[in-house]
């Protein structure tokens, strides 16, 4: 039974879009990544049958969007009034990036800019 399990895993992933702008904090890479594990043997993997059937519902009903019919939204807009491409924008890992470079302190700028002490090069 986990054969046809890992099965509809591997279905499901195939189907699930990996978002670019994301590095490293995309939901399909993370859910790619714990399919994996959780299968590390294949097809072959001893599961627990019930726990698995939740999780891969559960990851359903949120790949197609059943909640966002269940409960349709009135407006386009967050509670910031941004829309949903401004919201994917500043949450694209480029534009954190440029927000953490911009929230830099000037002792931490020039350090960098002396070639001191950089993070990761103790």
């Amino acid at each position: 039974m986990a054969a046809s399990r890992y099965r509809k895993f591997l279905r499901l992933i195939e189907e699930w879009p990996v978002d670019s702008s994301k590095k490293g904090r995309d939901l399909a890479t993370h859910i790619r990544q714990r399919v994996a594990k959780e299968f590390s043997r294949g097809e072959n993997t001893k599961i627990d049958e019930k726990s698995c059937d939740k999780k891969y519902e559960a990851l359903t009903r949120i790949h197609k969007d059943f909640y966002r019919q269940k409960y349709p939204r009135m407006h386009d807009t967050s509670a910031t009034g941004s829309s949903a491409e401004d919201c994917h924008r500043v949450m694209a890992s480029d534009t954190i990036d440029e927000m953490n470079e911009l929230n830099k302190s000037i002792w931490t700028r020039f350090k960098e800019s002396l070639g001191g002490n950089k993070e990761g090069s103790r």
